[in-house]
């Protein structure tokens, strides 16, 4: 079947555009759309080591990347090796955890970063046809659902003055045939627009040249489909077809670093030095500010819009519930972290994962509730994916199924 647009309705304007795909898949970075929410339900409660696993699996090395999930098939990345120069991308059944097939790529750009994360810190995108993975190294890599390679980009070689001593973890989006591919760094920095098919580029927008780690957000404005990407100074939003800037909104408030943008009831949400709600005009003219707030801040992980409510943790541990619609405190509600995970939903329950490996089930509502709270051996740093009524978890070196086994 011929894949569809879906189109969501959002105050006066078009916000979340994806492709519609299988209910139970989960094809990039926060699922589909980047709206971490899932429609599906059935999902686990309580796990733990020994109880409640439909699999795990061992992966080969480290990795902060997220699983994606697409007709029964879930895809990791990780990274090996001494100087982590090993690049692996892996397949595996989403129902029995049997591994499908790995690849191995040698990396071509330098593997110094931050202790913390490594190599494999960005999540791939697949559209159930493909999967297309990007390292930290600036190495791209596109495999077919039986692990045949396609084409292969070493970006580095292309742009020779790429450099982020720290890390890169910026994760490619996909929308219809453009894989949109973000590389802010501390050298030549860009946004590419890639033929999903042949590997070249369509587009290649430059950019500042400064660190990044968010993942840009396609959304549909006024019909025209847009990419979404802040800056340290900016917020910018640019033609999926060609890379044209339509509009951009400048302000030291959007400076986040790390939490990606993501789409809300009535606007635009934008973490950073404070959380801004943005209603993008459909004219290419500055968006309206509907309101900002300081009390969100969330380090790592990107805070999730769920059910006309904001919802994110504080370097103190609290979780916030925000008020959409006025951008106002609710209440607070205190869990154990560090986290680094963005948070994920369905069901009427919110899944956050703290470094650890212990995932929070919590209940929201006008007081919220910790239904579950589940242990596995971490650390993780990786955003669940919810999908065929499991939670897929990646520890730096395990692949967990949690869900009933059939």
């Amino acid at each position: 079947m011929k894949p569809s647009i879906r189109w969501v309705m959002v105050g006066a304007i078009l916000l979340v555009l994806r492709e519609v795909v299988p209910a139970a898949d989960w094809t990039q970075f926060r699922g589909p759309g980047g709206v971490a929410v899932s429609e599906e339900t059935g999902f686990p409660l309580k796990w733990s080591e020994t109880e409640g696993l439909r699999w795990k699996a061992d992966l080969p090395g480290r990795g902060a990347s997220s699983p994606v999930v697409a007709g029964g098939r879930v895809y990791v990345t990780a990274s090996s090796g001494f100087k982590e120069n090993k690049l692996h991308v892996l397949a595996f059944d989403a129902t029995s955890g049997k591994k499908l097939w790995e690849r191995t790529i040698w990396s071509t750009g330098s593997t110094q970063c931050h202790p913390k994360t490594c190599m494999a810190a960005p999540t791939p995108v697949t559209d159930g046809k493909a999967v297309y993975a990007l390292f930290a190294t600036g190495d791209l890599a596109a495999f077919d659902v039986d692990g045949n390679q396609l084409w292969y980009r070493s970006l580095v070689s292309d742009y020779p003055t790429i450099t982020n001593q720290v890390g890169m973890a910026s994760s490619p989006v996909l929308h219809k045939e453009v894989l949109m591919v973000p590389m802010d760094n501390a050298g030549e920095s860009f946004l590419a627009g890639i033929d999903k098919k042949t590997g070249k580029n369509l587009w290649k927008i430059e950019r500042a040249r400064d660190i990044n780690f968010l993942t840009p957000l396609v959304i549909d404005n006024g019909g025209k489909a847009e990419v979404v990407f802040p800056s340290p100074k900016e917020l910018a939003a640019y033609d999926v077809d060609t890379g044209h800037k339509r509009w951009s909104y400048e302000s030291a408030d959007v400076a986040s670093g790390i939490p990606s943008p993501f789409p809300g009831k009535d606007g635009l949400l934008i973490p950073g030095k404070q959380l801004v709600c943005l209603k993008p005009a459909t004219d290419g003219t500055t968006p309206t500010e509907l309101w900002k707030m300081s009390e969100m801040q969330t380090g790592h992980m990107t805070p999730l819009y769920y059910r006309d409510h904001i919802y994110g943790v504080n370097g103190a541990g609290a979780l916030l519930c925000v008020d959409a619609a006025k951008g106002e405190t609710v209440w607070k509600h205190r869990l154990k972290g560090p986290f680094s995970a963005s948070p994920v939903a369905a069901e009427g329950k919110i899944y956050l994962v703290n470094e650890e490996g212990t995932t929070f089930v919590v209940e929201p509502g006008a007081e919220p509730k910790t239904l579950a709270t589940n242990k596995l051996k971490g650390p993780m740093l990786a955003t669940p994916a919810l999908a065929d009524g499991a939670i897929f978890l990646r520890a730096e070196g395990t692949m967990y199924c949690v869900g009933a086994k059939k």
